[in-house]
């Protein structure tokens, strides 16, 4: 497999009144044209290690890594014009929450279509078409109505799948999706994923999938990168997630109620310090 990502030894930290917090610490992974899931709790570093990959980290933070390499570019040092180039045309991001990564006095159509021009150089009948064939691509019925309809004129799924539709519209290798379905219903999210499944294969991308759902991660990526304390604590199969070998992931797992088990209370997870060192 042709290696898309490198990323080794990466740091994100922030100084702050009381000292320096390192968000993230010496994270190692590699990405090919696959589905990569990282998962912990909040807080451990899943967010930033994407905002970081995509060049998105407050201008108060640090990032530092032995190498964060992107298909032969060198991210670390790349000047902000070049980090501006890839974002939306060769690396993408789907936010947690459509009602705050979408510009409120902006139609749908018109975000849509502002991307795609600003990576390429298409006129306003090209733009609108491919937006519309993009918007349909994400499964959204009378694509042309969504089209001049504003954020806060559709349901959360929808507005989830517009975010889908403007990510991809440029045609980005690698898709890096911050917990997007979190803020939608269950069955909602299976839609959005299927939709997400399709495209990520259709078009040979790698997926990074930021989430805290364990179940989710399991059925829907190739692997998992479970992430504590700011670092990588096990890396694994997403198939052998069952089977996982660290006392954190173990304790994850062990927290998941079960149907028709008897449960009560929940176990909690009993954390140890070294998790940490």
């Amino acid at each position: 497999m042709t290696t898309l990502l490198t990323v080794d030894k990466l740091k994100v930290s922030y100084a702050t009144r009381t000292g320096v917090i390192e968000a993230v610490r010496d994270v190692s992974f590699t990405l090919g044209k696959e589905r990569l899931g990282i998962v912990g709790e909040s807080g451990s570093g899943k967010s930033q290690t994407g905002r970081a990959i995509m060049g998105l980290t407050p201008k108060h933070g640090i990032v530092t890594a032995d190498r964060l390499n992107f298909n032969g570019i060198d991210l670390i040092n790349a000047s902000a014009g070049e980090r501006r180039r890839l974002r939306g045309k060769r690396i993408a991001m789907i936010l947690q929450d459509p009602k705050y990564s979408l510009d409120p006095v902006m139609s749908i159509g018109r975000q849509i279509c502002e991307t795609l021009r600003t990576h390429e150089k298409v006129g306003k009948t090209e733009a609108r078409e491919r937006a519309l064939a993009m918007l349909e691509a994400v499964q959204i019925r009378d694509a042309k109505r969504v089209f001049d309809l504003h954020p806060h004129e559709v349901s959360g799924g929808m507005g989830q799948r517009a975010m889908i539709a403007m990510m991809l519209i440029a045609g980005p290798e690698l898709l890096i999706a911050d917990e997007p379905t979190s803020a939608l219903d269950v069955t909602v999210q299976l839609d959005v994923l299927r939709i997400m499944d399709r495209l990520v294969s259709e078009r040979g991308m790698g997926l990074i999938f930021v989430s805290h759902d364990l179940r989710l991660v399991s059925s829907f990526c190739d692997r998992v990168i479970v992430m504590y304390a700011g670092k990588i604590v096990e890396e694994l199969a997403a198939a052998d997630l069952k089977h996982a070998q660290h006392p954190y992931t173990q304790g994850l797992l062990n927290c998941m109620p079960e149907i028709g088990a008897n449960r009560h209370p929940l176990p909690v997870l009993d954390r140890k310090p070294e998790w940490a060192a």
